[in-house]
């Protein structure tokens, strides 16, 4: 009964730790817990992603008068879906970090393959 959060016996219920916005732990995991773990894996995942989503850019892609290297949507999609169906997700993840660049909030199979993805 001590872990049942439904116990209506006051003295068995384990309360919950309360953190408030201005906690530095608030909407964290606990330190050293498998949570926190899972976090920094999964982060550590994504970053390799878009790394290899950088290489994949500036091997395809063509060099601009700028000398940056640019590729349409729709190449990379054709080239990069065989490797990850999360192409999408990681272009915006790159844009967050000011890797690549490109026009419009979210990029559409088939309607965006015209737009042009620029990596800085």
């Amino acid at each position: 009964q001590r872990k049942n959060p439904f116990s209506n016996d006051n003295r068995l219920a384990s309360k919950p730790v309360h953190t408030h916005r201005g906690d530095p732990t608030y909407g964290r995991p606990p330190e050293g817990s498998q949570t926190e773990q899972r976090g920094k894996d999964a982060h550590s995942h994504v970053g390799k992603e878009v790394e290899e989503l950088c290489l994949i850019i500036r091997s395809t892609g063509q060099v601009g008068e700028d000398g940056h290297v640019s590729v349409t949507f729709g190449q990379l999609f054709e080239t990069y879906v065989t490797i990850s169906n999360k192409v999408v997700g990681i272009l915006l993840r790159a844009r967050k970090h000011g890797l690549v660049r490109f026009e419009g909030e979210m990029l559409w199979q088939g309607k965006d393959d015209d737009v042009i993805i620029t990596l800085l």
